[in-house]
């Protein structure tokens, strides 16, 4: 099965990661600062101006639509794993701020659910 969309998607995290570990060092950090966001946005740029100029087909944007949707929760499961090692090291508070913030996200899912719209029915 051909992905379309790969050879962009790669162009544009190369470049964002780059970017982020530059922008680390110019921080003073060892570390890729914003690089993942850098590599969406600039994904998002691309695909909207190639759209416009007609040269992205539909095949196209199926697969990076399908990129799209892997590859964020990926993303986020890596910047949580690193979080909590990050949580762990850096102690108490760190831990309690965690929990707390998870807490809070799950108490608001109704609400945020409520102003989504309409849910379906139930059985």
């Amino acid at each position: 099965m051909a992905i379309y969309g790969t050879a962009l998607l790669s162009i544009c995290v190369i470049i964002g990661t780059i970017a982020g570990k530059l922008l680390g060092r110019l921080l003073g950090m060892d570390a890729n600062v914003g690089g993942v966001g850098i590599a969406m946005i600039l994904l998002i740029f691309t695909t909207h101006r190639l759209r416009k100029s007609g040269r992205l087909g539909p095949q196209d944007e199926t697969g990076i639509a399908y990129w799209n949707a892997i590859y964020i929760p990926i993303v986020v499961a890596i910047a949580a794993t690193q979080n909590v090692r990050a949580a762990l090291h850096g102690g108490t508070a760190a831990i309690l701020a965690g929990i707390l913030a998870v807490v809070v996200c799950f108490a608001l899912v109704p609400a945020i659910t409520r102003i989504g719209g309409t849910a379906p029915p139930r059985r």
